[in-house]
């Protein structure tokens, strides 16, 4: 009998998403520490649904994962192109595919620190304000040149 080994893979898409860089009033940058992966810090970012604008979906993710609501934020400046990054294989998975692929927006945030509760995503362990070369030299390695665009264009 013919033993077939079926292959496991994942799709080779991107998955479409929305990331915000919110500053204070000193210049520094909202960075989150992941929940599960102590060090490794983020700006806030997901997916985009079917049908959603980036701005929309932007403003969602924000309240999702920081608690900070629409107006405790001003629109300051979209980035000009999508940005992508590739997944380790071991991170791959059918939701988010080979990599994803982000909107990025800069905004100016208005509100007070007691308005910054993680939201109710509980991805993230804590948050902090932090200069933009610091979280960008502290975010995961596949991530760092996006990041390092980002920093370079706003």
């Amino acid at each position: 009998m013919k033993q077939t080994h079926k292959k496991t893979s994942h799709p080779q898409t991107f998955r479409a998403g929305v990331g915000a860089i919110i500053l204070n009033e000193n210049g520094q940058v909202l960075g989150l520490e992941r929940k599960h992966i102590p060090g490794a810090w983020q700006f806030p970012q997901g997916g985009l649904k079917q049908d959603e604008a980036p701005l929309e979906a932007v403003m969602r993710e924000v309240l999702e994962e920081t608690g900070i609501e629409a107006n405790n934020l001003e629109l300051l400046a979209p980035a000009s192109r999508w940005l992508a990054y590739e997944l380790p294989e071991e991170a791959r998975n059918e939701k988010v595919g080979r990599g994803q692929v982000h909107r990025w927006f800069l905004f100016r945030f208005k509100g007070s620190d007691e308005d910054i509760t993680l939201g109710t995503g509980k991805e993230f362990r804590t948050w902090r304000w932090i200069p933009m070369a610091e979280l960008v030299s502290n975010v995961v390695s596949f991530k760092r040149p996006v990041y390092q665009e980002l920093a370079e264009h706003f």
